[in-house]
Formats: C-alpha cells, structure tokens, sequence
C-alpha cells in the first residue's frame, strides 16, 4: 500500500503571545510547514483543523482556508481533545493512501493562554467529566487526573518523587529550544515545593497554558531531505468519562499502540525515539508504561537510569513536551510529532541527538486517558 509522508513542519513560539488569535498563530505554523515542503499554497489539495477553546467555529477548516487562501478539495474540523492531532495525522495518512488527497495541511493553534479568562477556561476543560456523576461535583481536568494518579500510585507503587522525575526531565529539554514556554531548569525539589493543585499533583506537575500553534503537511511524495513515512496507526476508545475506566492499567493505550505496531510490522525492540503526550506527569507515566517502554511502576527508575535522556535508548520529548515546551490545546499534542520529524531528518539544531533516529513512536491520548492514537514514523 501506498506510504504517506510528513514533507513539512512548523511551528510558532509557545508561551504569552500578546494579540494573536488562532487563525493568526495557525497561520504562522502553516506558513513554515509550506516552506519546509517546499511547496506553494496551491499544492495543498486536503486540509484538516484541530478545534480551538477560543475560537468555536462550527467551520474552522473552511474559515481557515478561506482566511489562508486555500482552495482544497477535502476539508475537515476535528475534535478528539488531546489525541486530536495524531488523529487527524492519521486521517490525513489515509486520505493520501486512498489518493483522495495528495498533500494534506494539518494545522492547529489556539490563544488559550491570551484569549480567554481563567474561569472560562476552568469550564470548558471541566465538561470532559461526566454530566451528572462528575461535573457537579466541581471536578476539572487536574482533578480528574489526580484522582487517577491516586489509583495508578495505589495498584503501582509509584511515588511523588517519581512522578518529580519526569518533569525535570522536560524542563531539561525545553532548555534547549528556543521556541518553548518553559525554560528555566527545576529539580525534583522545586517540583515537590511548587503548590498543591489536585493531590498528589503539584504545579510543576502540570503542563502550562500556553499561546501557539503547529502545522505538518502528509504528502504522496517525502519532501525535501530525509523522508520520513507514517507506517503504522492504531486507535483505541474504551471510556470517555473517569468514573467508567474499569482498569487504570489499561485504559486503551496499549490496544492502540498494538494495533500500530501490527500494521508497521514492528515492535516496541525497533523504536528509537519517543514522543509521548505528557499534561502531566502522571500521565507520561502511565502512557509509558502502558505502551511497553517501562515495566509497570518502573518508568521513574529509566528517567533515573538515563534510559529517557537524549542520549539514552530511548530519547524522550526532546522539545520539552506539553510539561515545559507548552500546552495550547490540539498543537500542544502535535508538538511530538514535530520534533519526531525533525530528529529523524537531523534537523533539530542545538537538541539534536547524536544519533538519528529511524523508527519513532508517537503516543496522544485526550480526555482522561480516554482516545488514544498511535502512530510509528519510519525514516527512509
């Protein structure tokens, strides 16, 4: 079957950025993925959006375009929370595997941090609980991720100081990129003396709201240099609310990673590289262990042992991921992939690993762990 590859990446900087709406910022992204393709806005023939918090547009993928200068013959707006840009990079694979499309632009971007008042923000992310069991009872996201963390700790053994692990390693690479939210250096003891937010979650747990957007373009053709192919994806929905995970060791994470290795005909022994969705540091955790890349309760020991850090086995979210680089909504997820690409095409400037990565596994889940989407990328 045909391959689809990712010809172009882009992206804006993360953090406070004063006066910038969503179609501003996702223009920003696509107008650098075009350039790394090398390829003029009316090469693009498919286009898909991730939804913004700040802008509710019932049309986003053709307010874009239309604002963009795009004239495209397949256009979609997804929604699927923090698993949405994997799931549109799969869906943009598909449509270029089917010749439905030949060169999909897949951008999002949102003005969350700028563009809406705390309190709107707290209830729009509160309404990822259930309507009747949880939402009255004043949970938001932090909450419901703390509730996890308490059961995952419980059946694990994992620890605080544990979960402190994974957040100065992210902090350690977003330092060297000069695009992320979050740069200066924390140790496990700031992490332990941020402020409470959700028990066992502290600040330094959690990802920042940040301003920012990201772009790739899935193309028949691999662009310029390297060419690097999505050769499996797999996805996998098994609850939408908290209160009906029935197994915190397994809440769809492996079913989906699974079904993308199959479809690459490779295992978890081929990866090289990680790019795993991290809102907070409970679920970096959890995804690592789920997917296989640390046994259970073990996945702090190989952030200790070095297996994580660039130049580990397994180098993990080399930009800093959704915990230090910034968390805007869908391109907050997309960031894994960017910098997947960008490390496997050798392009990664000042956080380039010393060895370039061949096969990377990308990992984002949305809601409460609750839509997950795998996707393998191969370089050619």
């Amino acid at each position: 079957m045909n391959t689809a590859y990712i010809a172009g990446v882009g992206n804006t900087a993360f953090g406070r950025l004063e006066g910038q709406g969503p179609i501003d910022l996702m223009a920003q992204a696509a107008r650098q993925a075009l350039a790394d393709a090398q390829l003029q806005r009316s090469d693009i023939d498919g286009l898909l959006c991730g939804y913004a918090t700040t802008l509710p547009h019932l049309m986003l993928s053709t307010l874009f375009a239309e604002r963009f200068g795009l004239s495209v013959h397949y256009g979609h707006g997804m929604a699927l929370g923090g698993a949405t840009g994997a799931a549109m990079l799969m869906l943009a694979r598909e449509l270029v595997r089917a010749g439905r499309c030949q060169r999909v632009l897949v951008v999002a971007g949102e003005n969350r941090l700028t563009g809406q008042a705390r309190d709107s923000a707290i209830q729009t992310l509160a309404q990822v609980g259930d309507a009747e069991m949880e939402v009255p009872n004043g949970a938001s996201v932090p909450a419901y991720y703390a509730l996890l963390a308490s059961r995952y700790m419980h059946a694990t053994g994992t620890t605080p100081q544990d979960l402190a692990e994974f957040a100065v390693l992210m902090r350690a690479n977003a330092a060297r990129h000069p695009d992320a939210h979050l740069r200066e250096p924390i140790t496990a003891a700031d992490v332990a003396a941020s402020k409470p937010i959700a028990t066992p979650l502290r600040l330094l747990d959690c990802c920042p709201i940040s301003d920012g957007a990201m772009a790739l373009v899935v193309s028949a053709e691999p662009g310029p240099g390297p060419a690097v192919g999505i050769v499996g994806a797999g996805q996998a929905h098994q609850h939408q609310h908290l209160s009906a995970i029935d197994d915190v060791l397994s809440t769809g994470a492996s079913a989906a990673a699974g079904r993308a290795f199959a479809e690459a005909g490779l295992s978890n022994a081929d990866i090289d590289y990680l790019g795993i969705y991290d809102s907070f540091t409970i679920t970096l955790a959890m995804l690592l262990e789920e997917t296989g890349f640390a046994p259970r309760g073990q996945a702090a020991a190989r952030v200790r042992d070095g297996s994580f850090a660039p130049g580990g086995a397994l180098p993990l979210n080399t930009h800093g991921g959704l915990l230090s680089f910034g968390h805007c909504g869908v391109a907050g997820g997309m960031g894994h992939a960017v910098e997947a690409v960008r490390q496997m095409r050798g392009q990664a400037g000042g956080r380039q690993l010393a060895r370039v990565p061949q096969r990377a596994f990308v990992h984002a889940d949305g809601g409460v762990l609750s839509s997950h989407v795998s996707l393998i990328l191969a370089r050619a």
